[in-house]
């Protein structure tokens, strides 16, 4: 029933509104305009339905003829048709219609015979036959010369097919917030699975691309609205709420305004019938509260995206709703944040713009369409909005042509509506920016301030991704993206038959895939903390590569030590001001001190040079302990710094950070003898955790890991007796402030409530990270003790896959890489079973989840080699006992312990065959078949020939020699 339906809509109704057209229907007054008989349309007609925007071949083939593709309505007259031709550009201009493009469904043509042209009846009446079914919209003729097409219309940008499409998304304005939140809203409908079709109409500038837009209104199933100031003087904006509103499926959204404000206008008299209708009919639709403003973007988009699909029925597409992550930012809001009022202004300022974009949409006596853009209009297409001071309505069941007022009351409502916006300026600045870098010293907040504007400022995004940018981390963290993006980048599977990627196309492949999905129209704020080279630290690739020129909707926010990052825009981070400082330094409680303490406190500010991170170690002192900033201050410059030498796991600029901040130096160690002091030498667990946890990576580290981790450390004699007795009188102080004996998550807590680490969002558990000068100063103090229960602890990791950047820095402290010497030597079982339940399981996750072949294959190597050197040291330990004398033989019981030296030499052979199965996948057969023949020859010595682990060695080696001749 409902083909026949779809059929019997071949009435279709023309309505003519150019100076030729009006004059042929008057002549022919009463007629309608249809085709007597269905069957002698033309086969596409009958395969598909009227109402579907589907296209055919466009006219950018030089085989099909222009009147063939619906882009171009027939023409009522029978004057001869010029066929025009134009190559398509690579990528069409931003004033054609916006829409997605999927394989086409049926065809849907029009005859350019002109004998087909016979079966239509012209009529000037515009109210359909009561006996056809009622459509939605009546096409109008084409409103330029066929021979004139700007070069601009989609049929000749894009040779893609359009598909039908689900939901029409309208707008108008130039406020490009607004154009990147209707982008934000289609791309998210679209990954629910709704076809989008986003228009701000009144740029178009051609005939074709408002008849593509016209179709589209009448087949959707419903539309939105993007209601904004500018709407309310834009009469297609006022068409399409009318002619959605009528057919009862508008669902309008409040852009930077609301039902009050809209409804207010109803009682001014400058406004005409049409605007009163079209918010009449606001009102009346407004049953969803859809109001978007700067502080809800992403709430309103997703209640949007939730309506719809309950509307469509698409739950059983995506049944996921848009909620806030717990773990999206890696750090609690700081409620003491104070300052940098200025700074997050310049980062808003540079992102979003200033100022707000009414422009003037009132059509001119001219004849001009409103808001087209720059250089693409002509003489004719100045005819597409008014036709000489005509519009088209895009009523329902009704079609009329008003008269516009170019003079009259729309100036006074553009009046009206300019004083609802305190905001507006004609001279705002609209230029805006992607990329951001804040700099500064180290310590001086920058940290803080980014996760100030991320909270601020969430809202406006879909999601807000932070990465660590510390060298060495910084290519795994951006491909832990994948999982927040929901991007596969893992690599390629073993194939039988096909190409082989080399190891570089799949990593490339891997970054292309996170790119694509990070920027485009949805809108992710990228925060890159502490970012230290500008190039990356494992091959070298520059940071151009990983960050592209156009991000799309996503900003970029990068906090750096660096003066300048490549040539992206810079906001430089100035010391706090001296009464900032103040409050920072007077703690959590805000103590009121007298003038001598006030006077101390001054001190202190000076001496760190009012940066934030000092600033609150010290305030965090003074709330904790109860010690006055005189006693305190005494007590620090009591502390005796010894000379200690370069740590080998330090960079050059951290070393020279130490140097010339001696005071912050004396305050941490002042910070290590609390520590050792406040849990009276019995268990020391917070020291050992910061110990410890200076040589884990710069990420959250679980608590638990922690302390397993410290209590694989031993505990020393008192590290501070040199000068803990000086200080007595101020520890005596530290018995009533709870800072004694306690469990794992309160030693924790304890260097939290020190200033020294803080407190994270990543569940499940607790979770701290350290500040970076925090590892710093502790690195310094113990490189040989912690390191080692550091590596001891990481074995202790259940999943590898949420602590991948400690398993990577256990890596660096046992083999090292580079120029970086190892700082860490382990024992031959301790290192097997390092290797077997750490280094191995790591080098795989990185090959196969993260693409990350290079690394991988580069970490089995080191593994293997260091093996190696295990093994040779076994048969020097037996030469050197062999050829000693027998006096000595007895003296030293020492003897070379036989299954551990099997063991390394079958993880040894263990290793080269999984090096070999992963060559294979990168095509290196030559260099598997090496590696693999000898872990045979190691297998067959050591298990025999018909072991399964043998077998299995040669079947890997028959699938490299079968695929090498194959290629």
């Amino acid at each position: 029933m409902r083909r026949e339906e779809e059929v019997s809509l071949v009435g279709l109704t023309i309505r003519t509104s150019s100076a030729s057209a009006t004059a042929s229907s008057s002549s022919k007054k009463g007629k309608d305009v249809h085709t007597n008989d269905a069957s002698d349309s033309s086969p596409s007609i009958k395969n598909s339905p009227f109402n579907s925007p589907s296209l055919v071949s466009p006219p950018s083939s030089a085989f099909v003829s222009a009147l063939q593709s619906p882009y171009i309505s027939p023409r009522a007259t029978t004057q001869p048709i010029t066929t025009t031709t134009h190559k398509p550009p690579s990528s069409p201009p931003e004033d054609v219609p916006s829409s997605s493009y999927t394989p086409p469904s049926d065809q849907y043509e029009f005859s350019d015979d002109p004998s087909d042209r016979k079966q239509l009846k012209l009529s000037s009446a515009c109210t359909p036959d009561p006996a056809l079914p009622r459509i939605s919209f009546s096409f109008p003729v084409p409103r330029v010369s066929l021979a004139k097409v700007s070069v601009s219309s989609p049929a000749t940008t894009n040779t893609t097919k359009l598909r039908s499409s689900d939901v029409f998304i309208g707008f108008h304005g130039q406020n490009p917030n607004l154009v990147r939140f209707c982008k934000w809203l289609k791309s998210e409908l679209e990954l629910q699975g709704i076809a989008c079709f986003v228009a701000d109409r009144a740029k178009y500038s051609d005939t074709q691309s408002h008849e593509i837009a016209d179709r589209v209104i009448c087949s959707v199933t419903y539309g939105i609205v993007v209601v904004s100031c500018s709407s309310l003087l834009n009469y297609l904006s006022l068409e399409e709420v009318r002619f959605f509103a009528q057919k009862k499926n508008l669902i309008p959204i409040f852009y930077g305004t609301g039902p009050s404000e809209i409804m207010s206008l109803l009682n001014c008299n400058a406004i005409d019938k049409e605007c009163k209708e079209a918010i009449d009919g606001l009102i009346k639709c407004h049953e969803f509260k859809l109001e978007a403003n700067e502080s809800n973007w992403r709430s309103c988009v997703g209640k949007t995206a939730m309506i719809l699909r309950g509307k469509l029925g698409r739950k059983s597409v995506v049944d996921k709703e848009i909620v806030e992550r717990i773990d999206e930012l890696p750090f609690p809001r700081n409620r003491t944040f104070l300052g940098r009022e200025k700074e997050i202004m310049e980062m808003e300022m540079a992102f979003f713009g200033s100022g707000e974009y009414l422009e003037s949409t009132t059509p001119s006596s001219k004849g001009e369409t409103s808001g087209q853009s720059e250089g693409l209009a002509d003489e004719e297409s100045d005819a597409v909005s008014t036709r000489n001071g005509k519009f088209i309505t895009l009523e329902l069941g009704r079609c009329s042509e008003q008269r516009s007022d170019p003079n009259g009351g729309k100036n006074s409502l553009k009046r009206l509506l300019k004083t609802k916006k305190s905001r507006s300026s004609s001279n705002c600045k609209s230029s805006s920016t992607s990329v951001v870098c804040v700099n500064g010293v180290p310590g001086i907040g920058k940290t803080e301030l980014a996760l100030e504007f991320a909270y601020r400022y969430s809202q406006r995004y879909k999601m807000v991704l932070w990465v660590g940018g510390e060298a060495r981390y910084f290519r795994q963290n951006l491909l832990n993206l994948s999982f927040s993006l929901g991007v596969d980048v893992s690599a390629d599977a073993e194939k039988d038959r096909g190409r082989l990627r080399s190891f570089d196309e799949q990593e490339f492949e891997a970054f292309k895939r996170i790119k694509r999905e990070l920027f485009r129209d949805m809108p992710y704020l990228l925060i890159i903390d502490n970012l230290e080279i500008e190039k990356d630290w494992w091959e070298g690739k520059d940071l151009n590569d990983l960050i592209p020129r156009n991000t799309g909707g996503t900003h970029v926010l990068i906090t750096t030590r660096l003066p300048k990052v490549m040539a992206f825009d810079t906001v430089q981070l100035p010391v706090l001001s001296s009464s900032d400082a103040m409050v920072l330094l007077r703690g959590r409680r805000k103590k009121d001190y007298p003038a001598e303490e006030v006077e101390i406190l001054k001190v202190f500010e000076e001496k760190l040079g009012r940066l934030s991170y000092g600033l609150w170690v010290i305030g965090s002192l003074l709330s904790e302990l109860a010690i006055t900033p005189s006693a305190l201050f005494e007590a620090v410059n009591k502390v005796h710094l010894e000379e200690r030498s370069a740590s080998p796991f330090l960079n050059s600029n951290d070393e020279q950070y130490c140097k010339s901040n001696p005071f912050v130096a004396k305050v941490l160690a002042f910070c290590l003898a609390v520590l050792e002091q406040a849990e009276g030498n019995r268990n020391l667990l917070s020291l050992k955790m910061l110990l410890v946890g200076a040589w884990f990576a710069p990420v959250p580290i679980p608590v638990n890991l922690l302390a397993a981790a410290a209590k694989n450390m031993p505990t020393g004699g008192n590290r501070f007796s040199k000068w803990n007795k000086c200080l007595s009188h101020t520890f005596a102080w530290c018995g009533g402030c709870g800072l004694g004996r306690r469990s794992e998550e309160d030693a924790a807590f304890l260097l939290v409530r020190l200033g020294l680490a803080r407190m994270t969002n990543r569940q499940p558990g607790c979770w701290i990270q350290f500040h970076p000068i925090t590892q710093t100063f502790a690195r310094r103090r113990d490189y040989i003790l912690a390191p080692k229960a550091t590596v001891q602890g990481v074995r202790k990791i259940e999943n590898p896959l949420l602590n991948l950047d400690h398993l990577w820095a256990s890596a660096f402290l046992v083999f090292g890489f580079k120029s970086e010497p190892p700082l860490v030597e382990l024992q031959a079982m301790d290192l097997v079973l390092y290797i077997k339940r750490t280094a191995l399981p790591l080098a795989i996750t990185a090959f196969t989840t993260f693409s990350r072949c290079t690394s991988a294959l580069e970490l089995l190597k080191v593994c293997t080699n260091v093996l190696e050197d295990a093994e040779k040291s076994f048969v020097t330990q037996i030469q050197d006992w062999r050829q000693s004398s027998l006096c000595w033989k007895k003296k030293t019981n020492k003897k070379v312990d036989e299954y551990v030296w099997q063991d390394v030499t079958l993880l040894k052979a263990l290793l080269l065959e999984t090096r070999a199965k992963l060559l294979l996948r990168g095509g290196h057969f030559d260099s598997g078949e090496e590696l693999c023949r000898t872990c045979i020859s190691i297998r067959t010595v050591m298990l025999g020939h018909n072991h399964e682990l043998t077998l299995a060695a040669q079947e890997t080696l028959a699938k490299l020699v079968r695929m090498r001749s194959k290629i």
